[in-house]
Order: structure tokens, then sequence, then C-alpha cells
């Protein structure tokens, strides 16, 4: 079974894991996003989005879907980080999840965004990679995380 860092802590992941050539999902399988949208029944589902996918087609949705995976196919693509923060922002409260090729120093900054799980490509970082969030203990600037700038924080 795969496992993941979730909510500070290393789990297995309860999911099944996408298939591209899956015509109709399973429940607690996650969904490409054209598998997702072809769903009669999206409360409980789970979908993944792919760079070029913006997360705008899921806001009327946000209260039915459990996770939302948001795929980094190089550590490089930052659009994740945008998705994530947008979807949060719309009121999105599920599972959101960082996947695919993403480095142990970028963690810190997914969780900022909105991000509370994350499936690295490299399983045997995930203890590594766990306590890199704990790297920082207090930011200067405001994000989903902590809503109010540090200036705004000091009595």
């Amino acid at each position: 079974m795969p496992r993941l860092i979730k909510n500070g802590a290393v789990v297995d992941d309860s999911w099944t894991a996408l298939d591209h050539d899956t015509v109709a999902p399973q429940a607690g399988q996650i969904c490409t996003l054209p598998q997702w949208l072809q769903l009669s029944q999206k409360k409980g589902s789970a979908v993944q989005l792919e760079p070029a996918e913006e997360p705008d087609i899921l806001f009327e949705h946000l209260q039915e879907i459990a996770l939302i995976v948001i795929n980094f196919p190089v550590f490089t693509d930052g659009r994740g980080f945008s998705y994530a923060r947008r979807l949060r922002e719309h009121g999105y409260r599920g599972e959101l999840r960082a996947g695919g090729h993403f480095i142990r120093d970028q963690l810190t900054y997914l969780r900022r965004c909105g991000f509370d799980a994350f499936q690295m490509d490299d399983e045997s970082e995930l203890e590594a990679a766990l306590d890199s969030l704990g790297d920082f203990t207090e930011f200067y600037q405001a994000a989903d995380d902590q809503p109010l700038p540090l200036f705004r924080r000091r009595v």
C-alpha cells in the first residue's frame, strides 16, 4: 500500500491510484478530470488536476469532493501552488494533496498554500520530508495556514 504524509504523519494511502484507462472509476478511486466530469454522483469523489487543468471547474462541487490531488510533473512547475490557494479561498475543506515531483524544500510552501497531504514519488524520503515541515516556526507573510502577516500578529 502506498504511503504519504497527511496531517503531519506518515500514513497508508486509503485511495486507489489513478487509472487513466478506466472508463468508470470505482468508489475510492482517484479520477482524472475527464473521468470525474463524467461521474453522475460526485459526493465523496476524488479528482487529480494536471498543471494545465484550472481548478475553476471544480468550484461548484467543492463541498462534495473528498480529495483533490494536484500533480506536479516537475518540481519547477509552480501552477499547483496557485491552484491550491484558489481552491482553499473558494472554501474547499477536504483533503488537498500534492503529488508527483516536488522536492522536500518545497513542503513548507506547499502547506502554506493549503496542501495537507503530500505523496512523493520516492517514499523512502517521507520521514525526512516530514521532519522538514518543522524547519520554520514563524512566517512574515500571510498564507492559507496563517491569514495574518507577522506585523499584524504582534501585540
